[in-house]
């Protein structure tokens, strides 16, 4: 048996089969939590290819990031063979997943009010922008979704709202879409019988957003955007420092920021009787930052890290994406693994990708296939299907797969 099977065996979503209609981030995301755990997940796409494969700008990393451990069939749904395959398919499937727009799947007759009755024992799980109510009708995009929950008010400076730097509506709601979907799985081993789940954009950044709700609830006053905030501690901020660099530092704690006073030198600002407490450094957070500034300007980054380490105390510098590509972190721990990229200039070039952050039995959860060329599996999920070589070749002739 080799490496993969092994690791396969011990994955565990091992014999789940999955069938996704996705797109974009969302819906992808799902069918890769799962894959990454051990399903079989097989991606349906158009015959002219997921049109994720070929975004540009901020859209390239989509499908490469989003589909790997997945199979392709590429089949054309306006074709009736290429529709007969597909319910095929589903009715071979422990869970199908879909993100397209509300009423898309219906129209094929794909949606889970059809395909429930055709697999009883189905795990349907259906990504939308909005949960069932007077939104659900809108077209929401991760964005969209920011500005009008109250994110985007929260990370941007007042007055200038501003999305998140990645996109975590798509990507949360797609691990809620996969959460749901192993939930019932493990209700369907006491029942015998499937059922819908829903995952919704809308109602994911909501549930972001619900400590700074809460806050409101509870104090009656309301949250100030993140730039603005009041902060719960007084050292705990974004430093410029020798050379333009930046670095966060922090002390959470009295007990911190001893250690940062003795750990710097800062003999006269421990011995103070109006920074004694946390909340009196808090009172004094202005002015206290504007000394800091001055007091640290001149220390390297480098060097500041090296002292917040060597104490236990929290920063990080300032890193930009591309850098993690070095970190030693992440080289050191397997964080990072190979992929072949399927489409564009580098298609069949190697690129590294981030794996999923958890590890079962002390191993990450690696990569077992590459993201898919168009159709790659599709002869071979066909076979499996019980369609001879003769038909598929027929099917292909007349452009109902490719």
């Amino acid at each position: 048996m080799s490496t993969t099977d092994t690791q396969l065996k011990r994955l565990p979503l091992a014999g789940i089969r999955v069938v996704e209609f996705t797109h974009m981030v969302m819906g992808p995301t799902c069918g890769m939590v799962l894959a990454d755990l051990g399903a079989e997940v097989i991606k349906v796409e158009p015959i002219e290819g997921d049109r994720t494969r070929h975004l540009l700008g901020a859209g390239a990393g989509f499908f490469p990031m989003f589909n790997r451990n997945k199979k392709s069939i590429a089949l054309d749904l306006r074709h009736p063979q290429g529709l007969e395959a597909a319910l095929r398919l589903c009715v071979s499937a422990d869970v199908v997943a879909q993100n397209f727009k509300p009423g898309t799947m219906d129209k094929y007759g794909l949606g889970y009010a059809a395909l429930g009755k055709l697999n009883p024992r189905l795990v349907y799980v259906d990504h939308a922008g909005f949960l069932p109510g007077p939104y659900e009708h809108r077209t929401a995009l991760d964005e969209v979704v920011q500005m009008m929950g109250g994110l985007a008010y929260m990370t941007g400076r007042p007055g200038d709202p501003l999305r998140a730097g990645t996109s975590v509506n798509d990507i949360m709601g797609g691990m809620f879409g996969a959460i749901g979907a192993i939930a019932a799985l493990m209700q369907r081993m006491q029942t015998g019988k499937g059922q819908e789940v829903k995952s919704a954009l809308f109602e994911n950044n909501v549930f972001l957003v619900g400590q700074h709700m809460l806050q409101y609830a509870i104090t009656g006053q309301a949250a100030a955007p993140m730039p603005e905030r009041i902060s719960a501690w007084a050292l705990y901020d974004v430093f410029t420092v020798k050379d333009g660099e930046q670095i966060f530092l922090a002390a959470v704690s009295d007990a911190q920021w001893k250690t940062f006073c003795d750990a710097l030198g800062f003999d006269d600002l421990k011995a103070d009787p109006a920074l004694a407490t946390n909340n009196d450094r808090v009172r004094m957070r202005p002015t206290l930052l504007a000394d800091l500034r001055q007091r640290l300007a001149q220390r390297s980054a480098a060097e500041l890290s090296a002292i917040f380490e060597a104490r236990g105390l929290p920063f990080a510098p300032i890193t930009r994406p591309e850098d993690l590509y070095a970190d030693p972190h992440l080289k050191a721990t397997g964080g990072l693994a190979d992929i072949r990229l399927p489409d564009g200039e580098r298609a069949g070039e190697m690129a590294q990708t981030t794996l999923f952050p958890i590890t079962l039995g002390g191993e990450r959860l690696g990569v077992r296939l590459h993201p898919p060329t168009l159709g790659e599996h599709t002869r071979e999920l066909l076979a499996e299907l019980g369609y001879a070589r003769e038909q598929v070749d027929a099917m292909h002739a007349e452009s109902a797969v490719a």
